[in-house]
């Protein structure tokens, strides 16, 4: 069966809502592993581009290149196979303005991509869509956590937590970071 944008959406937005989008954990991983896997294949190898002709096609495209394989392979290096891909469809639904056309609750997934980036310039558009592009709704929090992101680039050129699944050597630093402070802790310091 061929996945469309709609069933994309409707599971993302109607069946798991947002206690799954962030506080998920196996069941959730699970449930989007087994409907979703052969798509998020099927888009690393650079399916679905038609997809991108419409905003809402555009965001479920991003659901499954940025969102998706966080969830599919938490705890794996392939958790992050798609970000590169994801961010140059941001950048183009950016530049079309696509982001304009949606409701603020599913805008935010169009900016995450540039808040999943190792480069501080992303880091800065994430934080300017995310204060300038956003409502009042769930305004403080997103900030802080579009801020937290940006901070933990500016300090250590990359995402820490990402070190292990990624194969990467951890620093000291980085380690009394993670052990002291972590993400939340940045989070918190933005007033999240």
């Amino acid at each position: 069966m061929t996945t469309t944008p709609a069933q994309v959406l409707d599971f993302w937005f109607d069946e798991l809502g947002p206690d799954g989008w962030f506080g998920g954990g196996p069941r959730v991983d699970d449930l989007i592993r087994r409907r979703f896997a052969s798509a998020w294949r099927a888009a690393r190898g650079g399916a679905f581009e038609s997809w991108q002709a419409t905003p809402e096609g555009t965001l479920a495209l991003l659901l499954i290149l940025d969102q998706f394989p966080r969830n599919m392979h938490r705890g794996s290096g392939l958790s992050f196979a798609t970000d590169a891909r994801g961010l140059r469809v941001a950048r183009r639904a950016l530049a079309r303005g696509q982001d304009l056309a949606l409701p603020e609750e599913a805008r935010r997934f169009l900016y995450l991509p540039f808040t999943h980036s190792e480069r501080l310039t992303d880091q800065d558009r994430s934080v300017g869509l995310f204060v300038r592009r956003l409502g009042v709704k769930n305004r403080a929090r997103n900030r802080a956590h579009a801020r937290a992101h940006r901070a933990v680039i500016e300090q250590f050129g990359r995402f820490p937590y990402r070190n292990e699944a990624l194969g990467r050597e951890t620093t000291p630093e980085e380690a009394a970071w993670l052990r002291d402070v972590g993400y939340m802790g940045e989070v918190r310091r933005f007033g999240g």
